[in-house]
């Protein structure tokens, strides 16, 4: 009888185990492929969806947003660095209109934009349509043709005192665009008063030939009585109470003093850099040199 037995051979529950095992491993394994899918997939394609349309309607408002930006009409006096660059300007086109802005100047046409800006006819053909000038700008003819008009020149004693003129006489006896108006007295307002009448130079929006027609009604008569400030023995705070000196200027005097010794002409400010000499004959209305 052979009594050998194969190596192979196994007892029926091992196999029924082992065949179960088999059924188990494998359905777990088909569980864990396909199961998660079914699940989460639509779950996270909603969520995309969602997220999606959040994204485009951000768009489209940021685009509504540009777009208003783009159409809103400007003065192009008051061009900020920001609207610059929205604009497509230069930083040379940009420091050439605020330089021209600095001295006092106005701009009043397209022409005056390019003549001062420089920027190319391109350029300029897109943005100039959103200028906005002030209807005083517009009526300029009508102005010029005011302008002309010969006026009287008024003795001393029949002038008016710039320092007690009012808003009402500057608008309709002299004429005088309200925002102009408004500029003079707010202006005297902040100075305390007039000292001369050469202060009315300091109104940036006045023109030349409105200063002289005011100036031939009008003179200072009560000037503000002024201590004036000895520029060469001044405290840094001193010189403060001059209206043209911010504290930066203030220190650069004070070294320009220590440094010279004494300053014996106000045209020596000129060396300090950035101070323009423009407004010396107002700032000397409230310093002395001994």
């Amino acid at each position: 009888m052979n009594t050998i037995k194969s190596h192979f051979e196994m007892h029926l529950r091992f196999r029924n185990g082992i065949f179960l095992l088999v059924l188990v491993l494998l359905s777990s394994i088909l569980i864990f492929v396909f199961y998660p899918y079914s699940k989460e997939t639509p779950h996270n394609l909603v969520e995309l969806t969602e997220f999606q349309n959040q994204i485009d309607s951000l768009k489209r408002i940021a685009a509504i947003e540009k777009e208003e930006v783009k159409l809103k009409l400007f003065n192009p006096n008051f061009i900020s660095d920001h609207k610059g660059y929205q604009l497509g300007l230069s930083v040379e086109e940009l420091d050439r209109l605020i330089a021209f802005r600095n001295e006092g100047k106005w701009i009043n046409s397209v022409s005056d934009f390019k003549k001062v800006t420089k920027v190319s006819d391109s350029l300029l053909e897109v943005i100039s349509p959103l200028f906005k000038f002030p209807e005083w700008v517009k009526n300029k003819s009508v102005i010029k043709k005011d302008l002309k008009k010969k006026y009287m020149v008024k003795s001393y004693d029949q002038k008016e005192d710039l320092n007690e003129i009012t808003l009402e006489l500057l608008r309709k006896e002299l004429n005088v665009p309200d925002f102009v108006a408004e500029k003079i007295i707010k202006y005297r307002n902040e100075i305390g008063g007039f000292i001369s009448d050469i202060q009315l130079k300091d109104i940036s929006v006045l023109y030349e030939n409105q200063r002289k027609k005011i100036l031939s009604r009008c003179t200072v008569k009560t000037p503000r009585e002024v201590k004036k400030v000895n520029i060469n023995k001044a405290s840094v705070k001193e010189l403060l109470e001059v209206p043209y000196f911010d504290f930066e200027i203030a220190l650069e005097i004070k070294d320009l003093v220590e440094n010279s010794g004494s300053i014996s002409n106000f045209d020596e400010l000129g060396k300090i850099n950035g101070f323009s000499l423009e407004k010396i004959d107002r700032i000397a209305l409230y310093l002395t040199l001994k």
